[in-house]
Formats: C-alpha cells, structure tokens, sequence
C-alpha cells in the first residue's frame, strides 16, 4: 500500500512509524490503522470539503465561535475564502470536542494530536483486537441492549453538561468495544445553547439510537430521555450524575407528541439513507 501523502509526513516527523492499513473511506475522510511506538492508534485524514457538502453543514455550524468577525461574515457569506474557513473549522470542531469530551469522560476515542489535517486517535477494537463492529452490526440480548441504552444516555448526558449535540449520532457511528458502546464521528458537532436546532436534533440522536436499541429490548421505545434531559438543561440543573427516569410529562398545549415520534422515526430513515450513502462511497474509495 502506497503510504498517503499527509501519513508521509507525519511518518517524517517521527509522530507515527508506520501506516498497517486502511480501515475505512468516506466522503470526508479516510481512516488509517498506523503505529506509533508500541501503540496501535488509527489516523485520520480529512478530505476538502465540496462546495454541496458545504451547504448541508450549515444548520450544525450555527453558533460555533470563529477566528474573528472577517472570518464569521466570509462564512456567512460562503465565499471562497469563507468556505475554506468553514472547512478548516469543520475539521477543528472535531479535533475539540475529542479533547473536551476526553477530558469529560464521556467514551470517545481519545485524541493524540491533530497534524496538518491529519487527527491521530485510539483505534477502537473488540475482544479480538480487530476493529470494532458498529452498534447496527450486532446482534444483542435484551439484558445487553437495555445497558447500552443506559450507557449511551450517559454519555449524551455528559455530552450536553459540556454544552455539545452530537448532531448525528446513529448506529453507524457507535462502536462496540468489548465494555461497551463509544461514540465515534464528531465533525458536525452542535452548540447547545447556540443552535436554535439543538433541542430537535438532541432528540433525534437519542431517538435513532433507542430505535435501534429496541429491535432487542421494546420497551425502550416508551422512554423520553430526550426531553426529560433538555428539560433539565434548560433549568442549569443537568449534571453528568443526575438521575433520568425516562418519563416525561409533555404539556399538549406546547408539543404534539405524534409529531415528536414521528420526527423521531423520520430521523431513523435520515440516518438509514445518509449510511446508504457512507456505504456506497467507501466502495468507491
């Protein structure tokens, strides 16, 4: 395998020794297992952004912060200095929220540095040491899917008591590691309190995963955890300990909550159709 261009160079610095192989090849980015001293860690090189994919990012950019005031009205504007700004705080926003999420406990891959568009992180495996299978990939028991459940609510918890949405968590970017689920694939990472879409979109990541969840376990399909962990953020009195129940008491006055399941399940379609689309450009890669 010829060695990629932007691994080269990290080879040249002394930052990785080796690339073993590709993992995975996307529209955004291509994922290397590589080796760095004794440690087996995956590399991930970012590709340009496109001026289409530009445009579908731009509900999860609302409220992220910029460089500076020239910078915000480029992006604005989506000149072409302003699109590569966006693209550069595109790549940013991932390589952060690794580093806060880490710091947080919430069960990311922990970051090792980002180089010249290149973000070296932990390599996720199984029980095997071979990369680790996606939450849709497996097949779990009823009592092994409510813990996941539990687990990944916990994470989406600390997640916002550190004011970030993943905006596109799914099934397809949770791995399962051999103690349990890790959340992967944070470029579109959204601002709590800066995007007027947080609050859908924090439903529907928590909702693609309940549905995914209950094809093993169905009465997940009966917990609000969505809206009783908004609720709770809205008050300031979200913390990463604070206990959920899963209920939560819809005032019908200011939510339809047909419409609230119905958002859910158009989300779960979303997600299917954006994996088809993964999927189809990994083997063209």
């Amino acid at each position: 395998m010829k060695t990629p261009t932007g691994l080269q160079e990290l080879i040249d610095d002394g930052v990785i020794d080796a690339v073993l192989r590709p993992l995975k090849s996307g529209k955004e980015a291509s994922v290397y297992v590589v080796r760095s001293g004794e440690h087996v860690r995956c590399a991930k090189v970012y590709k340009d952004m496109a001026q289409r994919s530009f445009q579908q990012r731009v509900q999860y950019q609302e409220g992220r912060k910029v460089r500076g005031s020239r910078q915000a009205r480029a992006i604005g504007k989506a000149t072409k200095f302003g699109r590569k700004e966006a693209e550069a705080a595109w790549k940013n926003a991932e390589v952060d929220a690794l580093y806060l999420l880490a710091d947080a406990g919430v069960r990311v891959p922990r970051p090792h540095g980002y180089f010249n568009g290149v973000l070296v992180m932990d390599l996720v495996t199984d029980a095997d040491g071979e990369s680790a299978p996606r939450l849709g990939e497996v097949d779990l028991s009823p009592e092994t899917a409510r813990a996941y459940h539990h687990t990944l609510i916990r994470q989406i918890v600390r997640m916002l008591c550190v004011g970030l949405i993943h905006g596109d968590l799914s099934p397809y970017n949770v791995l399962v590691a051999p103690d349990g689920p890790v959340i992967i694939d944070l470029p579109q990472v959204v601002s709590a309190s800066g995007n007027n879409a947080a609050r859908t979109m924090l439903r529907r990541d928590v909702g693609n995963l309940t549905i995914c969840l209950s094809r093993f376990a169905p009465e997940l399909l009966d917990t609000c955890y969505a809206e009783e962990m908004w609720a709770l953020f809205e008050q300031g009195e979200l913390h990463p300990d604070s206990e959920l129940t899963g209920h939560f008491e819809f005032d019908d006055s200011d939510v339809d909550v047909d419409s609230v399941m119905q958002s859910i399940i158009d989300a779960r379609e979303e997600a299917i159709i954006r994996q088809q689309g993964r999927e189809a450009a990994e083997s063209e890669g």
